[in-house]
């Protein structure tokens, strides 16, 4: 029985991607509190747009440092602290009901997201995990987490209806504070050393980040991940209400974003796979292509709720799967070392994305009153993601992944 399979590894996998369900699941949802928070403080959509690209910028620079830390100290610690971040956080939005409220919110929020997000989730695992394994766990982890997307934006949406928006942010703070039970199971892990695979596993955490920034792959795949957060990021905050102004209800809205987790499942464990044994960077370059050529059949569409849903499907099956393949080709190109560290300054780009695809979008409708030229500025940085891609040095080929004994 390989180390895959172990009573101990499924503990770990299952704790990290719980914080993935929980981190990713209800910052998927924060695009349908943006009409009923703005309404209450009497705003454009400018401002909540605004507080979102904040929430990304701060993840983002958050990453780094809180990964760097897990490397060093371990992700329970690390993503303890994330947790109690993430549910102050949503707390404070649901109680000051104010611009600046919603701003300190979001920041909160975002130290929670790099502190307890998908980077501690992927470095834990990739540490407990043999090294021909690791693109195949990465793809679980991350297909996992994204049942979250699925399940909480539902149940968010029943919160928002039934008991009103704020109320709807205080019980999510109670969510977001059970990852505190995930961290107690990832201190399994922590007092072991990961498999040692690539030179960076004799360097100092400085040198290793010396050595991948001096490197033209990390770059280049750090400048696609840049695209992908304008891309997820626009679309998780302003696909909602997109639909709601094309006279669709808001039932309709939460449940195209929710189909995104579902489909995401599969999309997400399908890269991890194939990543396994076909070219990763070919794979990430028709992801962006696949991501923009949804979009323009989308929005040449008339807006309907079977496309509303099938375009929420097709998001799906693309959304997250670039995670486990960006963080698959670090761990080829540098070793799992310092992956926590590293894909948390690739991931650096992500959140800058983020912001501009967050924030672009609702200052383009505040001042246009539409969001037709902010699609058009999403399709064509997918287009520029996918020459980015083909540009990387793949080391090859690979062995075909093993499933199972």
């Amino acid at each position: 029985m390989t180390a895959l399979f172990t009573s101990r590894w499924y503990l770990i996998l299952m704790a990290s991607a719980f914080l993935v369900v929980v981190t990713l699941g209800i910052r998927q949802s924060f695009g349908l509190f943006l009409l009923p928070a703005t309404e209450a403080m009497g705003t454009g959509r400018e401002v909540f747009s605004l507080a979102m690209a904040m929430q990304n910028l701060v993840w983002g620079l958050v990453s780094p440092l809180a990964g760097a830390m897990a490397d060093k100290f371990g992700a329970a610690r690390v993503a303890g602290i994330g947790a109690i971040c993430y549910a102050a956080g949503l707390l404070l939005m649901g109680i000051i009901v104010s611009p600046g409220g919603l701003l300190f919110g979001q920041i909160m929020i975002g130290i929670g997201l790099g502190s307890a997000g998908i980077s501690i989730a992927l470095g834990a695992v990739a540490r407990a995990t043999a090294p021909e394994k690791r693109s195949l766990a990465l793809g679980m982890v991350t297909s996992i987490g994204s049942f979250g997307q699925f399940a909480v934006l539902p149940i968010t949406q029943f919160f928002i209806d039934g008991f009103g928006w704020q109320i709807a942010l205080m019980l999510l703070s109670g969510v977001a504070a059970s990852m505190l039970a995930a961290c107690l199971v990832l201190h399994l892990q922590d007092n072991e050393k990961a498999p040692q695979t690539a030179d960076l596993a004799k360097l100092s955490a400085k040198d290793a980040l010396g050595t991948a920034l001096n490197s033209r792959d990390y770059i280049l795949l750090t400048t696609g991940f840049f695209v992908c957060g304008i891309q997820i990021v626009f679309i998780g905050t302003h696909l909602p209400t997109y639909l709601r102004d094309a006279g669709l209800s808001s039932e309709v809205a939460s449940w195209s974003l929710a189909v995104v987790g579902l489909f995401n499942i599969i999309g997400s464990f399908a890269a991890g796979w194939l990543g396994s044994f076909m070219s990763t960077k070919k794979l990430l370059a028709w992801f962006y292509l696949g991501r923009s050529i949804f979009m323009i059949l989308f929005i040449m569409l008339p807006p309907t709720p079977l496309t509303a849903i099938l375009f929420g499907c097709s998001m799906g099956l693309l959304w997250l799967g670039t995670i486990p393949l960006t963080s698959g080709l670090i761990v080829v190109f540098f070793g799992p070392t310092f992956l926590s560290m590293l894909y948390g300054f690739a991931f650096l780009s992500h959140p800058i994305g983020s912001f501009i695809g967050a924030w672009l979008g609702g200052r383009i409708y505040d001042m246009l009153g539409s969001y037709d030229v902010m699609w058009w500025i999403v399709i064509a940085s997918g287009l520029f993601a996918f020459v980015i891609n083909y540009m990387i040095n793949e080391p090859e080929p690979k062995p075909r992944a093993v499933v199972a004994e």
